[in-house]
């Protein structure tokens, strides 16, 4: 009547319900969800498409472009970790597991790293595993070209030869292995590490 429409007003009983109070704020509530679910994908679009690219991408050998080391042993410096020859070897030139030792490998441009291939001891051989103490546990800590850092702890087996692990990294321009733990430490032996191989995608993947 006061709004000077003619409009036909509904009878009573018919009348359209208000929704106010709980149900008014579940309704925020939901369009609130629903809008960071779309932003949540929208920013995770991108690294599931790269994860799905890793997973099914040929790997190819990515080789450092210098080395460095906490301390080596004579004759045995970083470089040989990564010449891929798995009859030389680094060694920190101390006895017992070594902990804290360290051995570093940098990347002029940010690489994108998928696997990494380690050597324990001095060489592959199996009759030469119980010339060194081999590194059991290492602690990967990764620096992306952002400056930021990440770190993965890496467990190998006991045994001779070359043992690939999954090594997911975007962006890397160094990784530095720090020795936590060793098999066959003892006051007459170095840890050595015959070889470290990095693994990326190949040009070939499509």
């Amino acid at each position: 009547m006061l709004n000077g429409r003619n409009t036909q007003t509904p009878w009573a009983g018919d009348r359209p319900r208000l929704r106010r109070g709980f149900g008014q704020i579940l309704n925020w509530v939901v369009a609130a969800l629903v809008l960071t679910l779309i932003v949540t994908l929208a920013f995770q679009a991108d690294d599931a498409y790269q994860a799905t690219r890793d997973h099914f991408a040929k790997r190819a050998p990515v080789v450092p472009d210098t080395f460095k080391a906490s301390r080596s042993y004579p004759g045995h410096k970083p470089g040989l970790a990564f010449d891929n020859h798995s009859n030389t070897w680094w060694g920190p030139g101390v006895t017992q597991s070594g902990e804290g030792e360290w051995l570093e490998a940098r990347f002029q441009q940010p690489t994108r790293l998928l696997d990494v291939m380690i050597t324990p001891g001095v060489s592959k051989r199996v009759d030469q595993i119980a010339e060194s103490a081999r590194p059991h546990r290492i602690e990967a800590k990764i620096t992306a070209g952002d400056g930021s850092t990440s770190t993965k702890i890496l467990t190998l087996d006991q045994g001779a030869g070359s043992q690939r692990r999954k090594f997911r990294v975007g962006d890397a321009v160094a990784v530095r292995f720090t020795l936590r733990s060793a098999y066959g430490a003892d006051d007459k032996k170095q840890v050595a590490i015959a070889e470290i191989e990095f693994f990326g995608r190949s040009n070939s993947s499509s």
